[in-house]
């Protein structure tokens, strides 16, 4: 639906007013096209506050937004600011493991908020959490507070965090 619904709304060119209709819309839109009404910046931070549920995982248009955001936003490498972040929205989700590994702890907040990860995306998260380099500490001197900060990513935890966390 939201596919003919861009084809209608852009028949005679991107419409100056395009801000104004749903996010969701931006998901089936190329940033260049974008281009004639703003910055590739603000297109991203617009698909990052879209439902990216939109997309199935698999849907290549996802891959191909995360490059374009990572392009766009002028990310060096695997290493994602909280700022970048902040913009990326829900790609961030999509980001492989090395971004996470580079990126330390500064992503988990945002990745606490996805629905589910690629086995490499558990992995490095396990990486992170377990090396107790976060703003968290290690494993062992997390508290309720630090589980509740952190309950979108319990289900990636394994045994060797668990056990080394205070009951």
């Amino acid at each position: 639906q939201l596919s003919c619904l861009l084809k209608m709304v852009t028949l005679h060119g991107i419409p100056k007013d395009l801000h104004s209709y749903t996010k969701e819309l931006l998901l089936f839109l190329s940033p260049s096209d974008y281009a004639a009404t703003g910055s590739c910046s603000q297109f991203f931070i617009n698909v990052g506050k879209a439902n990216g549920d939109v997309l199935p995982r698999e849907d290549p248009r996802r891959q191909q937004l995360l490059l374009e955001a990572l392009e766009c936003l002028k990310i060096p490498g695997t290493q994602i600011s909280a700022e970048d972040a902040e913009m990326l929205g829900w790609l961030v989700c999509d980001l492989g493991g090395e971004f996470i590994r580079s990126s330390g702890g500064r992503l988990l907040r945002d990745l606490s908020h996805c629905g589910s990860f690629l086995p490499e995306q558990e992995e490095a998260i396990r990486d992170v959490l377990s090396s107790g380099n976060t703003t968290f500490g290690p494993p062992a001197a997390w508290s309720a507070f630090t589980l509740s900060e952190l309950s979108g990513l319990i289900p990636v935890l394994d045994s060797r965090i668990l056990q080394q966390i205070p009951k």
